[in-house]
């Protein structure tokens, strides 16, 4: 049975499904939160593992795992700690743009991911595969009334239920109040490898059927999305010779703001570049017949398209590069992950065009290229702490919403964690001290918006335009990423997940005290050199030409306006040679952007005027006679708590915007001049 009653009393305050990169997060974040938490996976021995790429970061991605460790997650510090390849990408641009990047170690990744929450305070791990999520009824709705609720596609439906726990395959029942479900490419998971086709999340691991029945069962319109791996090779048998090489940047610069350095920084391995051949293309076009897996009937990701995906919509490309990246040290693996050719040929097709490629003639190939389908929600049913508006107390993260990778996975398994935690340990401590849940100020959350950083902007598109194809994060979905950079996550976000009880280590808090002590400091240095413009001309020299208007400027006003660039700083600045590399780097990007920054300054508090402005829960958007039916159906579906989030949905136009601001005054002027039923 779906519904249960609920009980008198829980086990846990949070259970969280899934040990993926969502699911470490979440119940990393409610154990902060001050939860008691339980994470319930398959396999214990599968805990944070890397299924597809062995890396981390990268251009947009980089800057969630910054964020994600600013609010003291736990991704970056293991990043780092297995780490064996660090480069900032794009490094060549600007700042703001600038895409951390780890090669990492599978076994190094894993062991210390499993270490840190075997032993995490409120926490439990338990192995089990999860059957059913139990749910509460109110006792005035009847089952079938019940039952047409949640088929609906409105918002009553969240007033159908409430999570009460999870049942296991095994029978056992875990109580709890609130339940994060993390599944990944588990839920209704299929590999398809040609023309095969077996129940799976990943190879050798069994897919989460019963799980999808129970979604499909509260009213969760499931659907099909896909992801593919590329095959394993065994590194021994790679001829590198001719093969250009990719180096690791020294220094390193790791993902943790409370690491200064790594593990294997001194011994960072090399990754290697050949390209795909036209023999090669051929082999695979020949064979297109005998893959399932590229039908256009389910979408994959668009920015990280299998091999097929590329010959079909790049035909006229004669190669595409390949990146050999080795899955680790040496002493703990031989094999190397193919970057860049992902598929779902037949296993003898695979290793032909495999050995069609340059370097790889002789390879031998350790495991498949595979596909997998997997079931997902629309994400539009959820609200900003990633709590469904069906089902009270039920949280998603992770590819179940839609989105692809490790990084977009984690900072949402955060953010849900997190506020399935605050709002467990609020409810609970009402509950102990005799107040009620409706007692005492309001449950406390963690909502982050568009300016706030990456993982704003993931959980606004998602909620508010929902998923086509496998959702990621890259740069230019922001409208604020000079504010929102890699280099500053730290400064935007830590203070205020500190605030709500998710920053554990009080080192980070006092570190980031320090860094923010500095670059005041070192700020201070470039106001105190004041010289004029004939000064200025003399010290730089090289041509400077200033504007003679006979103001002074200080080093700070020469950095803004372009004069003064960062290597040659120190001459002309005392002091500045002692100020450490990163803090310099810090106040000179700030300066660099200062012009541009004060100007997206201006447009944030534009977009927070309309965040400021609340839609009320109850609004009936089919009173609205100039709405059409898709924005009424769209405006019902979403239900957008803001005015701004009205504005960024597709398909409402600015004539509806202005009928449902002017709907929304009216009945609030009306509400406003109603007489008070309360006596005097």
């Amino acid at each position: 049975m779906l519904y249960k009653s609920a009980p008198d009393t829980a086990e846990y305050d949070v259970v969280v499904i899934g040990g993926g990169h969502a699911g470490c997060e979440a119940c990393s974040a409610a154990a902060r939160a001050g939860a008691k938490t339980v994470l319930v996976t398959q396999k214990l021995d599968t805990i944070g593992e890397m299924s597809c790429n062995p890396s981390f970061g990268g251009i947009g991605k980089g800057i969630l795992v910054r964020e994600v460790d600013a609010m003291d997650g736990l991704c970056g510090r293991m990043a780092d700690l297995g780490g064996v390849q660090f480069r900032i990408l794009n490094r060549s641009k600007g700042p703001a743009v600038h895409g951390p990047r780890a090669q990492v170690d599978r076994v190094l990744y894993k062991r210390s991911m499993y270490q840190t929450l075997s032993s995490y305070p409120g926490l439990t791990l338990k192995s089990g595969s999860v059957a059913d999520i139990l749910l509460e009824r109110p006792s005035s709705i009847d089952e079938s009334s019940l039952r047409a609720l949640a088929s609906q596609d409105s918002a009553d439906a969240q007033t159908s239920a409430s999570v009460t726990g999870i049942r296991l395959e095994s029978g056992e029942i875990i109580r709890a109040r609130k339940v994060v479900i993390t599944t990944g490419t588990f839920l209704g998971g299929e590999i398809h490898i040609g023309l095969k086709a077996f129940p799976s999340g990943r190879k050798g691991e069994a897919a989460s059927i019963g799980l999808s029945k129970s979604l499909r069962d509260a009213g969760f319109r499931l659907g099909r999305m896909k992801t593919g791996t590329p095959p394993r090779l065994d590194g021994r048998t790679i001829d590198y010779t001719h093969m250009p090489r990719q180096l690791g940047d020294m220094p390193v610069t790791p993902f943790s703001f409370i690491h200064d350095t790594v593990p294997y920084a001194d011994s960072q391995i090399m990754c290697y570049q050949t390209r795909t051949t036209p023999a090669a293309h051929e082999i695979i076009r020949a064979n297109f017949d005998k893959s399932i897996h590229i039908r256009e009937t389910v979408r994959g990701p668009r920015y990280c398209p299998s091999l097929e995906s590329k010959l079909k919509r790049f035909s006229e490309k004669q190669s595409h590069v390949v990146w050999l990246e080795p899955e680790g040290l040496a002493e703990h693996t031989d094999t190397v992950y193919p970057n860049g050719i992902s598929n779902t040929m037949p296993e003898d097709i695979q290793l032909q065009f495999l050995r069609m490629i340059p370097g790889l003639e002789k390879v031998a190939m350790t495991q498949p290229g595979y596909g997998v389908e997997y079931d997902h929600i629309d994400p539009r049913e959820l609200r900003r702490s990633l709590e469904t508006k069906r089902v009270r107390g039920l949280y998603m993260a992770g590819q179940i919403n839609g989105t692809t990778g490790y990084e977009e996975a984690a900072a949402q398994g955060i953010l849900a964690g997190a506020n399935a935690g605050l709002a467990a340990a609020f409810e609970r401590d009402q509950r102990l001290d005799g107040s009620g849940a409706a007692g005492k100020g309001e449950v406390p959350q963690l909502i982050l918006d568009r300016s706030d950083g990456y993982l704003g902007v993931l959980i606004d598109d998602l909620i508010t335009r929902g998923v086509e194809e496998p959702y990621r994060v890259f740069t230019a979905r922001s409208e604020y990423r000079l504010s929102s950079r890699a280099d500053n996550a730290d400064l935007r976000l830590t203070r205020r997940a500190a605030t709500l009880g998710l920053v554990r280590d009080p080192g980070r808090l006092a570190k980031l005290d320090s860094v923010a002590a500095d670059m005041e400091r070192a700020q201070a240095l470039l106001e105190g050199v004041v010289l004029t413009p004939n000064a200025w001309e003399a010290r730089l020299g090289n041509g400077t030409q200033l504007s003679r208007d006979g103001m002074s400027r200080s080093a700070l006003d020469m950095v803004r306006m372009g004069f003064l660039r960062d290597n040659v700083v120190s001459d002309v600045v005392p002091g500045w040679r002692d100020v450490p590399l990163g803090i310099q780097r810090r106040v000179i990007t700030d300066a660099m952007y200062h012009g541009y920054l004060k100007q997206q300054r201006l447009e944030v508090s534009s977009f927070k005027r309309d965040e400021g402005m609340r839609l009320p829960a109850d609004l009936d958007y089919s009173q609205i006679r100039v709405l059409s039916r898709e924005e009424v159906d769209k405006l019902s579906l979403i239900r957008p708590d803001t005015f701004g989030a009205v504005k960024r949905i597709d398909g409402i136009t600015p004539g509806g915007i202005l009928a449902l601001l002017r709907h929304v005054q009216r009945r609030s002027t009306a509400s406003a001049a109603a007489p008070s039923s309360s006596t005097g």
